[in-house]
Parts: structure tokens; C-alpha cells; sequence
């Protein structure tokens, strides 16, 4: 998975999530939802903002592009799908915008983190996850000089 484009991506995510957090804009938080799962599922072919990137963007960008494994970066968009999906559900199903507005300030600063920084919270949990074991190596065979650092 290119860096420069799960880069741009993240930093998209994290202007959206202080924009829902900053104007109380709870319709921001289904479309960051989408995003999420859309990404987690197919990676960036029915994620409009990926596909976009990926496309268009990150190819004009004269920079020489780094990649990592496609399956950490996966379980990341699938920990975005669940911290906004329950965003979702507190901000209209349970009427809780203050808990719905907090969960959207930590994809933020993952999201930020990832954008700024390129330190992918979600892929070192994954990478966690196979040095305990709980993943099998077999998953993601190019993950282990990751897992190794």
C-alpha cells in the first residue's frame, strides 16, 4: 500500500473529524463511517476520498514513494470503521453527541498522527498483535520486518 496515499488520505480524515468535533457537525461522522468500512473492505475502489488519491493525486506527486503491507494498514481502516461507526450510533441512535464528538477527537489524532508524522496507530497493533501471537504470520507474511523493528 503506498505511504504517500494512506498519508493524504489520513490527513482528509483528520481535517473532517476536527471539522464535525469544532462546528458539532454529527452528518460528518456517517461519511467518515463509510470511509472507513469502505477502505477496510475493498481498500480504495468504493472509498470515493482513496479513490481520488490514489488516482489523481498521489501520481502527480514527485516524491519518492514508500509502501508498507496491505494488511495492517486494513486492520487500521477497520479500527477507524469501529471508532466511527459507534460515533454514528451515540451521535443519532443514543442522542450522546458530547461521547459521539470524543471518539471523533481520537480519529483525529490518529489520523493526524498517521498524516503528520506517519506513525500508523492501527498497524503497530496489528504488527503488536503478531509478535503475542494473536495473529498468525501466515496472515501477512510481509509484515515480518515490521514486526522484527
Amino acid at each position: 500500500m503506498n505511504e504517500t496515499s494512506a498519508r493524504l488520505v489520513a490527513a482528509v480524515v483528520a481535517v473532517l473529524a476536527v471539522v464535525a468535533i469544532a462546528f458539532q457537525q454529527g452528518w460528518i461522522l456517517p461519511v467518515l463511517a463509510y470511509g472507513f468500512i469502505a477502505r477496510a473492505l475493498t481498500g480504495p475502489k468504493l472509498s470515493p476520498l482513496a479513490f481520488v488519491v490514489t488516482r489523481f493525486v498521489t501520481p502527480r506527486i514527485d516524491v519518492r514513494h514508500q509502501y508498507a503491507p496491505g494488511p495492517a494498514k486494513r486492520f487500521a481502516q477497520t479500527i477507524g470503521a469501529l471508532f466511527s461507526g459507534t460515533a454514528v450510533l451515540l451521535w443519532y441512535a443514543a442522542g450522546e453527541q458530547v461521547a459521539a464528538l470524543v471518539l471523533a477527537g481520537i480519529i483525529a489524532l490518529f489520523a493526524a498522527l498517521e498524516s503528520g508524522l506517519g506513525l500508523c496507530v492501527g498497524c503497530k497493533a496489528f504488527y503488536l498483535g503478531m509478535r503475542l501471537g494473536i495473529v498468525p504470520p501466515s496472515v501477512c507474511e510481509d509484515c515480518a520486518p515490521y514486526v522484527a523493528a
